[in-house]
């Protein structure tokens, strides 16, 4: 056996540690995300439905994981703030973030330059679709009887609203009326501050409709002061299963919602993206997520990073269309 002089022991550690410094580790160093917290961070602010859907999530994500989770609100500038933390954040997996329908709009009001191509897709959770809410003494008792008298009034006269101009339930006003053949102004809208005061307004006789979600027109329905004639969706929704679709309604196929996912900034790798992507997948499918979104009537739906990030293009083409018909891109 060949006995090694003291130099050129030195010398062979020396280049075994270099080889580890360019980046020779053990496989199981490579596979050890995630091995520190994880930070998801909510672009709206605490106490509404995205941020508690980020927090069901988040806490259920932690115990995949096996990591502290950290819900961290950035909100301003209409969502802008948030989303560009998440968008620009390092693409190691430890920095992530619920991403929102105003992804698709933003950038085509002159907001922001992010669209959905600047994020990593990881999973679609959860939609919202609109529905179509009279008060309960409107005389209007079906979506199609509203619909024609919406046809045969000057435009302007039908009166709507359920957030402020230009949100998600302005566009989904907008995109039933296109889809009626109708201007996208026939029916006028008037800005509010969310859709809980467009609902009492709605009550109290100030406006003919709102399009805000069901979720949100909840209360008023439950207390009897409101009805929902039609809701844009594909599919009937659990918490009324006797208001009809608009395609069962009215025969029309136009369907939208506001949508909440998960995802990261462009450039997360592969591995770690799957990893995300499939602990989200066992979150949805857990008890505990369908129970906790039931009992707020939060909608589920899901996606993986393939079919939400075609999810997100056809969003954003069909939130971009809306606003060009409504004059409300950045000119």
């Amino acid at each position: 056996m060949t006995k090694l002089t003291r130099r050129e022991f030195v010398a062979s550690t020396a280049a075994a540690g270099a080889g580890l410094g360019l980046g020779l580790k053990p496989a199981s160093a490579q596979a050890a995300y995630p091995n520190r917290p994880i930070q998801v961070i909510c672009p709206w602010g605490a106490g509404g439905g995205t941020d508690a859907t980020a927090r069901i999530v988040g806490s259920l994500l932690e115990k995949e994981l096996g990591q502290p989770v950290n819900v961290v609100n950035r909100t301003g500038g209409n969502g802008v703030v948030g989303h560009t933390a998440i968008s620009t954040a390092t693409p190691d997996g430890y920095t992530i973030g619920i991403i929102t329908v105003e992804i698709a709009m933003m950038h085509w009001a002159g907001l922001t330059e992010l669209t959905p191509k600047n994020f990593t897709p990881f999973a679609l959770m959860n939609e919202d679709p609109p529905g179509i809410q009279v008060s309960n003494d409107s005389p209007y008792k079906t979506v199609k009887d509203l619909a024609e008298a919406i046809k045969k009034a000057p435009p302007g006269k039908f009166k709507a609203s359920g957030t402020g101009q230009g949100g998600i339930w302005h566009l989904a006003l907008v995109g039933w009326m296109q889809a009626m053949g109708l201007p996208a102004n026939q029916v006028a809208w008037v800005p509010s501050n969310g859709a809980a005061p467009a609902m009492q307004d709605l009550a109290a006789g100030g406006l003919d409709m709102t399009t805000c979600s069901i979720p949100e027109a909840r209360a008023m329905i439950d207390a009897g002061k409101a009805r929902s004639l039609a809701i844009m969706s594909p599919t009937r929704t659990a918490l009324y299963p006797n208001v009809p679709t608009l395609k069962e309604a009215m025969d029309i196929g136009f369907t939208t919602g506001a949508w909440r996912g998960f995802a990261g900034p462009s450039g997360v790798p592969a591995a770690i993206s799957t990893k995300l992507t499939e602990s989200f997948k066992k979150i949805y499918d857990s008890k505990e997520y369908k129970d906790f979104m039931a009992s707020r009537g939060f909608g589920t739906v899901w996606n993986d990073a393939a079919g939400y990030a075609a999810f997100m293009d056809n969003s954003d083409k069909q939130m971009g269309d809306a606003m060009k018909a409504a004059g409300l891109t950045k000119a």
